[in-house]
């Protein structure tokens, strides 16, 4: 899938010679009135964690809808390659609890990209929901309705969704955000699992700990890219000192 704005010099080659997935080119994006992201130029490596580290207000999660396609950029270039579309999985608060929704029909919900809303889902489809919860270990809460999940449980549902899509490309804001250690080891471990079967994944994130063992970082800082490559180089005291500096 590629989406073209306006044409510009190529970006640097992605970090370790690895085969990008994700071109960005003097990309600027926002909301109406309020500029988020200014001019940035990145490559994302393909089959491989990239984390997305940033202050509040960073830019990170609007970053993550461009990636997605949710958020159209106001300038510059994006270039997905790959054969699917990407699987998008929002914070956990942005999914409303009074939603009416069981786990299992929360992560059904992945497949309607290939089968629409209103079209019974296939034998194919329903192995597919299954194999996504027995994965994140929520297939005895399937009929669990979503707003009584604790914070774990309902992240975990969330991202068997984004699995349920069957992508090459997942985009996670926040995953383990409120969570606790156990909860965020086991989604961390997923993550690993994921790149190993051929996924790319992106996520953003506070933790230092889940950037650290990503293979990539991107830092921003007031939408504005602050550095990028490996964690070791780049999340140094001195590096994170001056980007979380008051402007």
């Amino acid at each position: 899938m590629k989406t073209m704005f306006k044409k510009s010099g190529p970006p640097p080659a992605a970090p370790g010679g690895a085969t990008p997935r994700i071109h960005l080119t003097e990309l600027s994006a926002g909301y109406t009135g309020r500029p988020v992201l200014h001019q940035l130029t990145v490559e994302i490596k393909t089959l491989a964690t990239t984390a997305l580290i940033g202050p509040n207000g960073s830019g990170k999660s609007t970053l993550l809808g461009v990636l997605a396609g949710v958020i159209q950029p106001t300038s510059g270039r994006l270039r997905r390659d790959g054969n699917r579309p990407p699987a998008f999985v929002p914070q956990r608060g942005a999914v409303g609890d009074t939603l009416p929704l069981t786990v299992r029909q929360t992560v059904e919900m992945g497949r309607w990209g290939e089968r629409g809303p209103w079209r019974r889902l296939t034998r194919q489809d329903r192995a597919t929901v299954d194999t996504a919860m027995d994965r994140l270990g929520i297939a005895g809460l399937a009929a669990r309705q979503l707003g009584e999940l604790s914070g774990g449980q309902r992240q975990r549902a969330l991202i068997a969704q984004g699995l349920a899509q069957e992508s090459d490309l997942l985009l996670l804001d926040e995953p383990t955000t409120g969570l606790d250690p156990e909860a965020r080891e086991r989604i961390a471990t997923l993550l690993t699992e994921l790149v190993a079967d051929g996924v790319t994944v992106v996520h953003a994130t506070h933790d230092l700990d889940a950037a650290r063992s990503a293979d990539a970082c991107l830092l921003l800082r007031e939408g504005r890219l602050a550095g990028q490559g490996n964690p070791e180089r780049l999340l140094t005291p001195s590096t994170l000192a001056q980007v979380w500096q008051p402007a």
